[in-house]
């Protein structure tokens, strides 16, 4: 299979290497440059803009077998081994204790990934991205796999949380945050991560948790895969999901790659988008 893909933006087109191709973003070097936190999300969605199924059970939503593809895993792979923080959600905790969820960088127990695995370490980095975890109910128990090595699972949660559910999560995780009245703002979650020192901030959620951060002007990029094929079906979950946004969220194109080895030739696109707000001020 072939190990390029046809970079289009920017120009001039040509043939590039897959392995590094999100790496050379370099998004730590940003965060560093604009002197804030550097806030980026990734989804993969068919044509028809869907990220998500009914899973099994018809319990929960799961990415599409249909699109979800190794050329895309591997790019999720390098983004999520930039970071120095992955916001994660509350049932992704739960599903996690039960076994039915993954560690989110795969780099320390999957061969194919073993080269992030080193570029963590040769930077200095821990071998897994700390977790910030949303979640207004805090009904989830923390995994005590996801405290190993010193690593720290902060929960950025409201003001209007259960007050003894927060005490009894501090005391097994070590840091509660309020972030919120009634529902978790996007601009005082990061200023929270900041504050804590993380400047690479990987949004694994979903399209609820990307509304919140377009919603407050903190999203600096999106990545988005685009696959080749058509679903339809519902119910219809896509990369946002909120009230409408007032203003829109303006995005530029960054870079565009288009994998014609993906889905088994069918290929998809690989897009970057950068915030135009965001952009605007750095």
């Amino acid at each position: 299979m072939s190990t390029t893909v046809t970079q289009l933006l920017p120009l001039p087109a040509r043939e590039v290497p897959l392995h590094g191709l999100y790496l050379g973003h370099d998004v730590r070097r940003l965060a560093a440059e604009q002197g804030r936190p550097f806030v980026y999300a990734n989804f993969v969605a068919s044509l028809d803009g869907r990220i998500a199924v009914p899973g099994p059970t018809g319990s929960g939503q799961i990415v599409p077998k249909q699109i979800a593809n190794p050329r895309d895993w591997r790019l999720f792979q390098e983004l999520a081994a930039q970071a120095d923080v992955v916001i994660s959600s509350g049932r992704y905790l739960r599903d996690y204790a039960s076994g039915h969820a993954q560690e989110i960088l795969r780099a320390h127990d999957d061969p194919q990934f073993a080269d992030l695995a080193a570029w963590r370490a040769e930077r200095g980095l821990p071998p897994q991205p700390d977790i910030a975890v949303i979640s207004a109910s805090l009904d989830f128990p923390i995994p005590q796999a996801l405290l190993a090595g010193g690593r720290r699972v902060i929960i950025l949660t409201t003001e209007q949380a259960d007050r003894q559910r927060m005490r009894d999560l501090a005391a097994s995780a070590g840091q509660v945050i309020p972030v919120g009245q009634a529902s978790v703002a996007g601009d005082r979650l990061v200023e929270a991560l900041a504050g804590l020192g993380y400047g690479a901030i990987y949004s694994g959620a979903g399209p609820k948790v990307l509304h919140l951060l377009l919603a407050a002007g903190v999203l600096d990029r999106l990545y988005l895969t685009l696959a080749s094929r058509l679903l339809g079906g519902d119910p219809f979950s896509t990369i946002v999901e909120g009230p409408l946004l007032t203003p829109a969220a303006d995005m530029r194109l960054h870079t565009a790659c288009f994998d014609s080895a993906g889905l088994d030739g069918l290929g998809q696109l690989f897009l970057s988008y950068d915030s135009a707000e965001q952009g605007s001020s750095r």
